[in-house]
């Protein structure tokens, strides 16, 4: 979302990455030209007339694939379907720096990875509440000890899509993701990537969008922690 000024840097360094075929830009309601930016750039744009958030973007992203992927296949033959790489829009160049999280995926060594960003160059950032309370329940849940777990940066094979849908709503997409690839018996893989974004500053606008990240992530884990114990009463009754 209103990403003009950096998404052609990015749907560029993307477009350059080794196996990428197709690059997906989804316009989630924005008031600038993004997409317009995009689509010169090289990328195939769908657009969302109001913003629905991250989760809804990513899936409308998925899915627009997902049907090109049916409408190129033989009538009689399954679609192939591609491993999905998604980024951040504000990436630029150092988009291209996602390479690594791709090649695990489509070697069938893991089926999800997820990027580890090095120190920002720019100054910003919260206090850790939201990262310390993703991180808490991603181990709580499934196990797994993230570095990062809000990291956004991440190439999933299919099945590890198909095994984390439906997405959790807006921010907490990545936390509910990775707790669900994992509960679904698939390999997940940290991996460090040179990337550099836009860092959230602290001023009133800033804190405003981690109470909403906080809110997302806690629903998330609220919504696995019922299921898990749902599942724990059934298994238990049997």
């Amino acid at each position: 979302m209103n990403e003009s000024e950096r998404i052609a840097a990015t749907v560029r360094g993307a477009k350059a990455i080794p196996g990428v075929d197709v690059v997906m830009v989804v316009d989630d309601g924005s008031s600038d030209d993004t997409g317009t930016v995009a689509r010169r750039a090289g990328a195939e744009v769908v657009t969302h007339r109001k913003n629905k958030g991250k989760a809804a973007a990513m899936m409308t992203g998925a899915f627009a694939i997902r049907n090109r992927e049916i409408s190129d296949s033989d009538p009689d033959q399954e679609p192939k379907h591609r491993a999905l790489l998604f980024i951040d829009g504000d990436l630029e160049d150092s988009a291209l720096h996602t390479t690594p999280l791709a090649a695990p995926v489509l070697a069938g060594e893991t089926d999800m990875t997820i990027a580890i960003l090095p120190v920002q160059k720019r100054k910003g950032g919260g206090f850790g509440f939201v990262v310390g309370l993703a991180k808490k329940g991603i181990a709580e849940l499934c196990g797994f000890e993230a570095t990062q777990p809000l990291s956004g940066m991440r190439c999933l094979s299919r099945e590890a899509f198909d095994a984390a849908l439906p997405f959790a709503a807006g921010w907490g997409v990545e936390t509910a993701m990775t707790i669900d690839v994992v509960n679904a018996g698939l390999r997940v893989t940290e991996v460090e990537c040179d990337l550099h974004h836009r860092v959230t500053g602290r001023d009133l606008k800033a804190q405003l969008h981690r109470a909403a990240q906080y809110r997302d992530v806690a629903r998330a884990i609220v919504v696995r922690r019922l299921r898990a114990k749902k599942a724990a009463k059934k298994a238990a009754a049997k």
